[in-house]
């Protein structure tokens, strides 16, 4: 029985941190928390998680904006996913030179590849600001300004930050639903190149079948490097003349494995979870959100794959949009399974009537918190979520015509003269590289019909009557016209916006259409959504303050978190999963390639998996080569690239995916079911060695 202190022993409670639950801060990591951690194996000291100077969390990046990494080596070098570079693989790959589909490997500086707007961002501090927030006066203020309030105060900190070290930024952000405030100092490095990738067929190895799923065995890791100024190894834009950086410390690569029960740490940037949001919250996330996305994604992605199945060239101008929808496609249904098996709004609700009983008894909170003003807030939303749902599914982001549509009413830059309106005008860059007509037109032909037959009538933009009207109700003619005919899709086009003949172009109207339903939306929403998010507010001061003697960790918000747990299989479909996949196991699904082509990998693929023997990288026990590991970390989306580490803070592998039974987690962690898939960090290496033959970066790493 694990060693629990007093303040951990009743956490069992629905609502309660648990045990092996949590994204936590590590900052001001609670102290009953760190003891836990070391019960379970952990042996690094406290303070050599986040202020020594070689502390752990120096080595761990936010990547990109929307991912997490892990800097491996002293020159520098980052380990994230391979579907956390695939843009920036993706925009180095063309036809003749297909990195995408035939890895890629710079066997020298010169040969590493830059990348225009990829950074990675360093946490140098993060400080607990809510006294000075609270009195400035943000509770007196209404959510909607809360946020603006918030931007005010955040860029002034950052001029202040800035004075001392220009290489600074500061992020000022909302915990525990704005109970809470902390400030976060990020130092960012915008010169960061790609090293090294795998194939696509072994970095997205199963693809969307086996997405979300276990057993796995994707390879799924990239290898960027951060460069720096030559004269300070601080942060500088691209230059040829930049070097390497050299970080103060980094992350030990260790080839000696784990076991079932060993301990397991991630530390990253998990993106967005709600786990303090009411039972009404999560009926509208079921059904108002994840419903409608997952169904107009279902229509999209159909279309897309046929045509990129046809084309290499469209399929390297779309692979990047639909592994970012097809994630989110099947999340979205499985985020839904999983709230109706556990039951999930029953549960929820329960734990309500706990609260409801606690403020009875205290007084804490009342005439603010009502959970029945809450439940007619949310019902008087609903409807207007879902159909605002569909409405973004269709029209936003999702072809060339629409978005040139949208944008030249908003968002598009004015030129011409200022003092001769009749000659201002729009004018679209030649983009065509990026996009394919036949696919895009098939795309809106197939959602503005999807549209129409799910939303209600007072939903539909005009410009369907002159579908109806002029087109006879063909979906494909009028599209087909627009892209044919409208001046929005004309090449180099002066679209002359103050003239007569402007507002004549049907794409044109489409645009103003599309846009005056956008507006519908919000002003009926701007109330409602201050009054949920203020009930909401509540209700998580409730919980914190009904669990005062309980150590309660903020919803992910992108921030550095740090999560523990084991090396642990769990029960699937009545057995054990087992905790591990190896080298066989992947063979095996290669044979299966003529039945389902995303289980295919080029023939030398198979031969280094059908190694008899795997030297250094296989493991000590099993003598096989270990590919994917399950833990039973805390983690969402944002952790994508989150090194995972044993107990003495060395590097044994790289998260990349939940199982289907965490898809609820973003709501509820189930420490039974929920369980985090990493890449064994020999399987990465392995594949560096034999396939990459990537002797300079071995020998960098220095993995033991």
């Amino acid at each position: 029985m694990k060693k629990l202190t007093l303040a951990l022993v009743s956490l069992l409670a629905f609502g309660q941190a648990k045990a092996d639950e949590g994204m936590w801060t590590l900052y001001n990591l609670p102290q009953a928390v760190y003891e836990q951690m070391q019960s379970e194996g952990f042996t690094m000291p406290y303070s050599g998680l986040y202020s020594d100077e070689n502390a752990i969390k120096n080595a761990c990046v936010n990547f990109g904006g929307f991912c997490s990494g892990v800097v491996v080596s002293p020159n520098g070098l980052v380990f994230t996913n391979h579907h956390c570079g695939f843009g920036a693989i993706n925009k180095h790959s063309t036809v003749e030179h297909d990195y995408m589909r035939n890895g890629f490997y710079a066997k020298s500086y010169e040969e590493e590849l830059p990348n225009e707007n990829l950074f990675v961002s360093f946490m140098v501090e993060q400080k607990d600001v809510t006294d000075k927030i609270v009195g400035m006066g943000i509770h007196n203020m209404m959510p909607s300004k809360q946020a603006f309030f918030l931007d005010s105060i955040e860029n002034a900190w950052s001029k202040e930050v800035k004075k001392n070290d220009s290489t600074l930024r500061l992020e000022l952000k909302p915990f525990y639903e704005g109970n809470k405030y902390f400030a976060t100092t990020y130092r960012d490095f915008t010169d960061v190149r790609l090293v090294f990738t795998v194939p696509k067929s072994m970095g997205k190895y199963g693809g969307e079948t086996d997405n979300w799923m276990w057993p796995r065995q994707t390879c799924d890791f990239s290898v960027f490097r951060i460069y720096a100024d030559p004269k300070t190894n601080g942060p500088a834009k691209y230059s040829k003349d930049n070097v390497p950086y050299r970080p103060k410390s980094w992350a030990p690569v260790s080839l000696q494995g784990y076991k079932q029960g060993d301990f397991s740490m991630t530390i990253g940037y998990p993106g967005s979870t709600s786990r303090y949001l009411s039972s009404y919250g999560i009926r509208e996330r079921r059904d108002a959100q994840n419903a409608p996305r997952a169904q107009v994604r279902g229509v999209k992605q159909e279309v897309m794959i046929k045509h990129m199945r046809a084309s290499d060239a469209v399929r390297i101008k779309y692979e990047t949009a639909y592994a970012q929808s097809s994630n989110y496609w099947k999340n979205s249904l499985g985020m839904n399974k999983c709230i109706d098996s556990i039951g999930l709004v029953q549960t929820k609700a329960d734990f309500e009537q706990k609260i409801r009983q606690y403020m009875d008894s205290t007084g804490y909170l009342k005439g603010k918190l009502d959970f029945d003003l809450m439940k007619r807030l949310y019902d008087k939303r609903f409807d207007i979520i879902k159909a605002r749902m569909y409405f973004m599914e269709t029209f936003v982001r999702t072809n060339e015509l629409a978005t040139r549509a949208m944008r030249v009413h908003s968002g598009a830059a004015i030129k011409g003269p200022k003092n001769k309106k009749k000659k201002q005008y729009v004018q679209f860059e030649d983009n065509s590289d990026k996009w394919d007509a036949a696919l895009d037109k098939e795309v809106y032909a197939v959602l503005l019909k999807n549209y129409r037959s799910h939303v209600d009538a007072k939903y539909l933009p005009d410009f369907y009557n002159t579908i109806d009207e002029k087109f006879g109700g063909d979906y494909s003619a009028y599209v087909n016209h627009l892209y044919d005919k409208s001046v929005l899709m004309q090449k180099d086009k002066k679209i002359y916006v103050n003239k007569k003949s402007f507002y004549k172009d049907l794409g044109v109207q489409m645009g103003l259409d599309i846009n005056t339903i956008m507006s519908e939306f919000v002003a009926p929403l701007r109330a409602i959504n201050d009054s949920i998010k203020l009930q909401e507010h509540y209700l998580c001061a409730a919980k914190l303050r009904m669990e005062q003697d309980m150590p309660n960790y903020s919803d992910a918000n992108f921030t550095m978190r740090l999560s523990y747990g084991q090396v642990k299989e769990f029960m699937l479909g009545g057995k054990p999963s087992g905790y591990y996949t190896t080298a066989a196991s992947i063979v095996e699904k290669m044979n299966m390639a003529d039945q389902n082509v995303e289980y295919f990998a080029e023939p030398i693929m198979k031969e280094l998996m059908s190694s008899k023997d795997f030297g250094k990288y296989s493991d000590k026990e099993t003598g096989t080569l270990q590919l994917c590991f399950l833990s039973n970390n805390d983690i969402t989306g944002g952790n994508s690239g989150s090194p995972m580490f044993n107990g003495k803070g060395e590097l044994i592998g790289l998260a990349f995916d939940g199982n289907w039974d965490s898809l609820s987690s973003d709501l509820l962690f189930d420490s039974q079911l929920a369980r985090c898939i990493g890449v064994d960090i020999r399987f990465v290496l392995y594949m560096m060695d034999k396939w990459g033959h990537a002797d300079r970066l071995l020998e960098e790493i220095n993995a033991k």
